[in-house]
């Protein structure tokens, strides 16, 4: 009988430590913004602002029209809006400066005439293996907008 249970609650106290390992960790959260929407793009920053003052890591992926938040020279993402008291482009400059890491999609630059230097200070540049790699591990959240 008492090798019957043994067995049992050592696999049941595993699980517990390597859970206990894992909350350690803040949970991952990978923000996608495509949309071209001010107020779209504004509700995602501040829901993924908002994810990180609960503790958890975010790290965001700008694509499509919403890529273009990372230009230097744009003017996407440039209306306030209330009660944020703030911009979509004053949002991320916020971020970055947290030390958010930022990137923008893989395809964003080679299909248009602007190039790495056009990128904000502290913007990169995607690769898909470490994107998809940072989908598949467990415990990252993805929110897409």
């Amino acid at each position: 009988m008492r090798k019957r249970l043994i067995a049992p609650l050592l696999a049941g106290l595993m699980l517990m430590l390597g859970n206990s390992a894992a909350a350690d960790e803040p949970e991952h959260m990978l923000s996608i913004v495509t949309s071209g929407s001010n107020d779209t793009q504004a509700m995602a920053l501040i829901l993924t602002r908002q994810y990180m003052r609960h503790g958890g890591s975010v790290q965001v992926l700008l694509c499509d029209t919403a890529a273009e938040l990372a230009l230097k020279d744009s003017d996407i993402g440039s209306t306030r809006v209330e009660p944020a008291g703030a911009s979509p482009r004053e949002m991320l400059g916020a971020m970055l400066e947290a030390g958010v890491q930022v990137e923008v999609c893989a395809i964003f630059l080679p299909n248009r005439a602007e190039t790495e230097d056009d990128l904000r200070e502290g913007v990169a540049v995607a690769r898909a293996d470490v994107i998809g790699g940072v989908m598949a591990r467990p415990g990252t959240k993805l929110f897409s907008n």
